[in-house]
């Protein structure tokens, strides 16, 4: 099988390298390759200490290779040149040597062949081998002498066996015609004058050696041409320039490895207080505010030390006094509650016999009776608001959880909420009732939770029907209220649960509100471990949506309901928006569970990948039954809408 250009077995890889389908024991190779890549990655993110000595190695191992070839460039140059001037030297010395011997020799076969009156004949075969031998006498070792004949006159190159003719000669253990190449030869041919090549000593065992050939054509005794090089081997000088290496290397390695060293040190010394402060500092975020650097010398680095014990202690102290300022202020808040509560029940005892009286008063009077047992109501609230925050503020809350069904909850809560609804125009509908919602929850807070954003849901909704969706999956159950009212700006759905905070200060609170229900709310959200999320658009509505762990104490990774509705108008239009900014008419119940149908399992939804992105398509799982059937299963549980339409109020 070819695959990105290489051959791989079909047992091996059958679909995909690294993929889930690969071969287990690809898998697990690639595991344990990947286990100490891993590691030495994490640490080389972690550690500043190893990443300046690491590039520190680097360049100073890429310095000493320049220095090192630059100096060994030098050295190989100051080496070549000495060898080829001492050389040029050795070689100008012995061509006038054998020269002079030529000239000697002819000269004294002209006598002896004027004296015995014939012309006398040299034997050039023994005068060129005593003129290699005494030429290479006094450089044994240090280079070697190769004669040949000259191309120019073909008659005389061939072997001893005759008076005249000049076979190769060669001083030592060296191949004459190898080690010699064809071109000086022809430069040689061509030209008297001396010639220098680089080239190869070739030894009579095969080794070759690099050397220097100098050579020039000569004439022996008889006037014949022949051809008489040095070959000066670089051996020595080989020699020396292992050395230079041998000594750059070792050098450059203790340069190296002395430079790592002293920046590791140094390094250190940087590194080691700023490990110091960032371990502090942790500590500081963890709440140890007592904990302080230890700070020595007057350099820079404990400069730095002072600075930051400095600020610790400043810290502290800020701490401390907002900490006594706010335990002062829910110290306050609380014995404010508590000793209000005796006055505040006496009232209340004088305000309902002054109200069971009221009838006996005339009209303004009996106004006024009425006024003040709402207003003593809503101060009674809110004292009550008032100590449950404070115990919230102090870490007094206990959460006693246990096993509850969040359907009697809301069945509770909407209950109480009807007589509201009735007097706005809305109605409740509830979808993903039809199963048991589970959970591990403290049932009285749950229901206050809910009861304030159900009832900030009848309030604010305008008149229209009010949604309550209940879900559960991935371990987490959700409940969300969705109304078609006024909505939310941009921004509100963050501030909305900020204490005594209004959307509209204008808009007066008809059922006595205190401005802390939200801020509860969330408190006993958190307390579950778990979410109070706003979403909400200028005139289409809002959703509140409470996310808890099924199991008290359980992570919780996601929501199995958007807190996005799908009918909201940025996913299904503005053309479903009525004229003037109001909103539209809230769509049928298909558009509610995302015109998707619903899901098997009797309406439990599944929990999505991003509880907040928006998409709703895959959380139609209300379980059977349209809007009139919703509205119908509601008529019969509370008994109190009968058969009217919804009526959905301007």
């Amino acid at each position: 099988m070819w695959r990105g250009g290489r051959f791989l077995p079909d047992g091996l890889l059958s679909e995909g390298a690294t993929g889930s389908r690969a071969h287990p024991v690809f898998r697990m190779f690639v595991r344990w390759v990947r286990r100490p890549l891993l590691a030495v990655a994490r640490l080389w993110r972690r550690n500043i200490q190893l990443r300046v000595v690491a590039a520190t190695l680097l360049m100073s191992l890429a310095v000493v290779l320049l220095l090192g070839l630059v100096v060994i460039g030098q050295v190989r140059n100051g080496l070549l040149e000495a060898k080829r001037q001492a050389a040029q030297s050795q070689a100008a010395g012995g061509f006038a040597v054998a020269e002079q011997m030529a000239d000697a020799a002819a000269d004294g076969g002209a006598e002896g062949e004027a004296g015995n009156g014939r012309r006398g004949v040299q034997d050039t075969g023994t005068w060129l081998n005593n003129l290699v031998m005494q030429l290479a006498s006094g450089g044994q070792g240090v280079y070697y002498l190769v004669a040949l004949s000259s191309e120019e006159d073909g008659g005389t190159f061939g072997s001893d066996e005759g008076t005249g003719t000049h076979g190769p000669r060669a001083s030592g253990e060296v191949r004459p015609e190898e080690s010699v190449s064809a071109e000086l030869r022809e430069a040689l041919d061509e030209s008297p004058d001396t010639h220098e090549q680089y080239g190869k000593v070739v030894r009579t065992d095969g080794r070759t050696e690099a050397a220097l050939v100098i050579g020039k054509r000569l004439n022996d005794p008889n006037g014949d041409p022949y051809q008489l090089y040095y070959l000066f081997p670089f051996e020595q000088e080989e020699k020396s320039l292992s050395l230079v290496k041998g000594t750059l290397a070792t050098a450059g390695v203790f340069v190296v490895v002395l430079l790592g060293a002293i920046a590791w040190l140094v390094v250190r010394q940087v590194v080691t207080p700023v490990r110091m402060a960032a371990r502090i500092s942790e500590r500081l975020a963890a709440g140890r505010l007592q904990e302080r650097m230890k700070v020595a010398g007057e350099d820079d680095i404990a400069r730095l030390g002072e600075s930051f014990n400095k600020m610790a202690k400043n810290l502290q102290l800020k701490i401390q006094q907002l900490e006594e300022l706010s335990r002062m202020q829910r110290r306050f808040v609380s014995d404010v509650s508590h000793e209000l509560r005796t006055p505040v029940t006496t009232v209340r005892m004088a305000a309902d016999v002054i109200y069971e009286a009221r009838d006996e008063f005339d009209p303004v009077t009996a106004r006024s009776a009425e006024l003040l047992l709402g207003q003593l109501d809503r101060f009674e609230s809110l004292l009550a608001d008032l100590l449950e925050i404070s115990r919230f503020d102090a870490g007094a809350a206990a959460l006693e959880a246990e096993p509850i069904d969040l359907r009697d909850v809301v069945r509770r809560v909407l209950e109480g909420a009807e007589p509201l609804a009735e007097r706005k125009g809305s109605r409740f509908l509830v979808y993903g009732d039809e199963r048991p919602v589970m959970a591990e929850a403290d049932a009285r807070r749950i229901e206050r939770v809910l009861r304030n954003l159900v009832v900030n849901a009848v309030e604010h909704g305008e008149g229209r029907d009010i949604v309550v969706r209940l879900a559960t999956g991935d371990g987490a159950v959700a409940v969300a209220v969705r109304d078609y009212g006024v909505g939310l700006k941009p921004g509100e759905a963050t501030r909305v649960f900020n204490r005594f905070w209004r959307a509209d200060p204008a808009r007066a609170r008809t059922t006595g509100g205190t401005g802390l229900g939200l801020s509860i709310a969330v408190e006993d959200a958190r307390l579950h471990g778990g979410w109070l999320q706003a979403w909400g658009e200028p005139g289409g509505g809002s959703q509140f949506r409470l996310t808890i762990p099924q199991t008290a104490g359980g992570p919780l990774r996601g929501s199995p309901i958007p807190l996005e509705p799908a009918d909201s108008r940025r996913r299904r239009g503005l053309e479903g928006a009525r004229p003037g900014g109001r909103a539209a008419v809230p769509p049928s119940r298909e558009a509610v569970e995302g015109r998707h149908g619903p899901s098997e399992g009797g309406g439990v939804a599944a929990p999505p990948r991003d509880a907040d992105s928006g998409d709703g398509g895959n959380h139609g799982n209300d379980g059977d039954g349209g809007g009139p059937e919703a509205r119908r299963r509601m008529t019969e549980e509370h008994g109190r809408h009968g058969d009217r339409h919804g009526r959905r109020g301007g």
